[in-house]
């Protein structure tokens, strides 16, 4: 037997003598109460396993005692066994048992009965008290794993996994993985909320699957103190071959046999990150050719000065459709922004093959109408199911004379001597037939900055546009005397924190 502690409560000293020396012989630690109200008190004080209570005490009957343990939430599962030597008929029994004592032995006990007794009793409640821990573990594990699964993040996913098995299990936690360039993390928690730091360690071969073993706490000491005399019980879980494991540490000593609850939360780790490296890797390739397919360097126009920005979808592992274009042909600015409709390799292909047309057309002298409707005319051609935005003007740097057209944009925004204003050319989007205005001409007189834009910028879910464009001309009432550092506070501003729904492109030009 697992050793207990049993509370023996019995008004005779003479059977209470007879009783302690039974069970001390059978390896029990033995205490003692000879009434109803000390046997509580002693409950509060120290770890009691088992209760042996005698039925007819002086301040109240056992049947009281045993009522008030087992109604009490502190120890209500506490197994109690009565005996008597004068209630001893059925009507006594039954009352016994109907006001919760587990068991019921009438007087004259033989020893071998009372030790029998106890131990049976006491392996039906600990069966019971390992079936309620296991079940609290996997409604926590199953909280856990929620948490796990709608972390955006490797670091907040390992922190979720952490945070978790503390609940679970208790301090101290160590959840390990790798992110999808190589580098460790580990997530370590004591209490508090749990932190990510980094993390280096030899790995073990270990095949595909999860394995379980235990670890001398000193190869885990980064995480701090290990509970004394115990040992840290390691899982671990490999999905792929290619891929490497994922550890959570524990200590040993509050594992059940089998370590069933550790090794599912291992498991689900693994899953969540293997799922959170794909998306990493996914979202770095998809981002790599959004940039590939946009121009790297800007133009040098002396008397002009330029910014760009460009941030993709945060919660997109698809490229965009978004574009920009500065190009000096024939001693003019050429500056396009434009958005095809979508997020795939499709609308990044669409969007490439868009931007080269206008850049072709613009090569043969066409003004920015008669590009917009040659553009139209090859999607409506070429390409008859897609449909885009854009903004093209053209600017000369030495007189400020600009000359702008639109297809459906939203309407660029100039600011001069700390007044913004949208200007408000028209015009039908890319892909329908309709009638196309004249071009807007006016010129960007020197110290002012034209800002063009793409709907990420502006757009909310939860708010009309007209919001957002109050926003954005707000933001743009003091430009910096840095356009990149101007570009950067409108990104942070209107985009602010977390994942935007959109891709954002913004250009920015000011007449020096």
């Amino acid at each position: 037997m697992t050793p207990a502690t049993v509370l023996v409560v019995d008004d005779s000293a003479t059977k209470r003598y007879l009783l302690v020396s039974w069970l001390s012989r059978a390896g029990f630690s033995v205490l003692e109460a000879e009434t109803g109200g000390e046997a509580l008190r002693r409950l509060t004080e120290a770890d009691v396993d088992l209760v042996v209570l005698d039925v007819k005490l002086p301040d109240m009957n056992g049947f009281e005692v045993c009522e008030r343990i087992k109604t009490d939430p502190a120890y209500g599962v506490l197994p109690v066994i009565h005996v008597s030597a004068h209630a001893v008929d059925v009507v006594d029994r039954t009352q016994g048992l109907n006001r919760g004592a587990d068991a019921y032995l009438v007087e004259p006990i033989e020893p071998d009965e009372l030790i029998a007794t106890a131990q049976a009793v006491l392996r039906y409640y600990r069966a019971r008290q390992r079936a309620e821990t296991l079940a609290a573990r996997m409604i926590r594990l199953a909280e856990t794993t929620l948490a796990i699964n709608s972390a955006s993040t490797l670091p907040g996913l390992l922190q979720a996994a952490a945070d978790g098995a503390y609940e679970i299990f208790g301090g101290p936690i160590v959840v390990v993985a790798e992110t999808s360039e190589g580098d460790g993390l580990a997530a370590v928690a004591h209490g508090a909320a749990s932190v990510v730091r980094p993390w280096s360690m030899d790995h073990h071969e270990i095949a595909v699957g999860s394995t379980l073993r235990t670890d001398d706490p000193a190869g885990w000491s980064a995480a701090g103190p290990w509970p004394e005399g115990d040992t840290v019980a390691v899982a671990s879980a490999r999905l792929r071959a290619d891929r490497t494991p994922v550890y959570v540490a524990v200590p040993a000593g509050t594992q059940s046999p089998g370590f069933p609850v550790l090794r599912q939360l291992a498991q689900a780790v693994a899953a969540a990150v293997e799922a959170q490296r794909s998306y990493d890797e996914e979202h770095r390739i998809a981002v790599t050719l959004q940039r590939s397919l946009l121009q790297s360097r800007l133009p040098d126009v002396p008397g002009l000065e330029l910014a760009v920005r460009y941030e993709p979808a945060g919660a997109q592992t698809e490229v965009g459709g978004d574009f920009y274009e500065l190009t000096m042909l024939d001693g003019r600015l050429l500056v396009a922004i434009g958005d095809v409709a979508g997020h795939s390799l499709h609308a990044a292909t669409v969007m490439a093959e868009v931007r080269h047309a206008v850049r072709a057309y613009a090569v043969e002298g066409h003004p920015p109408g008669a590009v917009l409707e040659l553009v139209n005319r090859f999607m409506r051609t070429v390409l008859p199911a897609e449909s885009a935005t854009l903004c093209l003007l053209t600017l000369e740097p030495d007189t400020g004379r600009v000359r702008l057209a639109s297809a459906g944009h939203l309407p660029p925004l100039l600011q001069v001597d700390g007044q913004p204003r949208f200007l408000a050319p028209r015009g039908p989007l890319l892909g329908i037939t309709a009638p196309r205005p004249a071009d807007l001409e006016f010129v960007l007189p020197p110290g002012g900055t034209l800002v063009l834009y793409t709907d990420g910028l502006i757009e909310r879910r939860d708010a009309d546009i007209d919001v957002g464009l109050a926003a954005l001309a707000a933001c743009a009432a003091e430009v910096e005397p840095s356009l990149d550092a101007f570009c950067q506070r409108l990104l942070v501003r209107l985009a602010g924190p977390g994942e935007q729904a959109d891709d954002i492109a913004v250009v920015a030009l000011r007449r020096t």
